[in-house]
């Protein structure tokens, strides 16, 4: 048994709330398949411990199981929608905590660009002119919470009206009961119209005040701009390492269901996703 040493391993509350929300091992279904020879709880602990510390797969610690192991696993549960399930169901637990209905209506969208290393493709990479960046683009969706719902990521070089294009349609099949969406001046336009035409979506344009200088906490768009400050903790999204963009969202969705998994599991005030920051002097 390995003793838990790293803070980004799972807490006996973590795991009692992860283990059920992650998929029946083969060797249990009627399919049958081999029996799994590490412990589940230590393949999450190593993941959580490469989007927490940014190291590489081959340097995972020795106490963890064989990194081709983990990222096995890594691989599999984002392609057969595990993490989505996880994410989807810690929000909605953290939402009837907090006294809301389970399923949002409201939903808030930012996107975020960042570098990229060199083990980025060009095909997948662009420069952002606006922020001056090479690297890749974060499309996120949260609600009214900052609670995530979506996360795309894209070239930089993509706009964030041509991206919402796609993020908006996502949203709307998975989670039909959205009915508007806040969004900045980035995507303002033609797409207010689309959104509402073929959609059935009201998206709201929040902009900045004239004459604004610095940081300004605009309504409700601080939330989405707060669960980005939140993602950049956990050091592997702080710059991208991926070849392909469907592991940074991976990545991206780790570290977010590890926020909501320690929101649920902890014992303090309850004020992680309530608080509004506050403007430099």
């Amino acid at each position: 048994m390995r003793r838990r040493r790293y803070p980004s391993d799972t807490t006996i509350a973590e795991w009692a709330l992860l283990e059920p929300l992650l998929p029946v091992p083969a060797c249990q279904t009627k399919a049958g398949g081999r029996p799994e020879r590490w412990p589940r709880r230590q393949v999450v602990d190593a993941i959580r411990y490469l989007v927490d510390n940014g190291c590489k797969w081959r340097a995972l610690p020795a106490d963890f199981p064989p990194w081709e192991t983990i990222y096995g696993f890594f691989r599999r549960w984002h392609r057969d929608g595990t993490l989505a399930y996880i994410r989807d169901q810690l929000r909605r637990r953290i939402r009837t905590a907090l006294g809301r209905c389970p399923y949002p209506v409201t939903l808030i969208v930012d996107s975020q660009s960042v570098k990229a290393a060199d083990t980025v493709s060009r095909a997948t990479r662009g420069y952002d002119a606006g922020k001056s960046i090479n690297g890749r683009k974060r499309h996120l969706a949260v609600d009214t919470k900052g609670l995530p719902m979506m996360v795309m990521v894209t070239p930089a070089d993509m706009s964030d009206r041509d991206a919402a294009r796609e993020v908006l349609w996502r949203l709307r099949l998975t989670h039909p009961q959205i009915t508007q969406v806040w969004a900045d001046s980035g995507y303002a336009g033609q797409l207010v119209g689309w959104a509402d035409d073929f959609l059935g979506l009201t998206l709201k344009i929040v902009s900045r005040p004239k004459g604004a200088k610095g940081f300004v906490v605009l309504p409700l768009r601080w939330r989405v701009e707060r669960t980005f400050g939140w993602v950049m903790k956990a050091r592997r999204n702080v710059r991208d390492y991926e070849r392909l963009p469907q592991v940074s969202e991976a990545h991206l969705t780790w570290a977010l269901i590890t926020l909501m998994g320690r929101r649920l599991t902890s014992k303090g005030p309850r004020t992680d996703w309530t608080k509004k920051p506050q403007p430099s002097a």
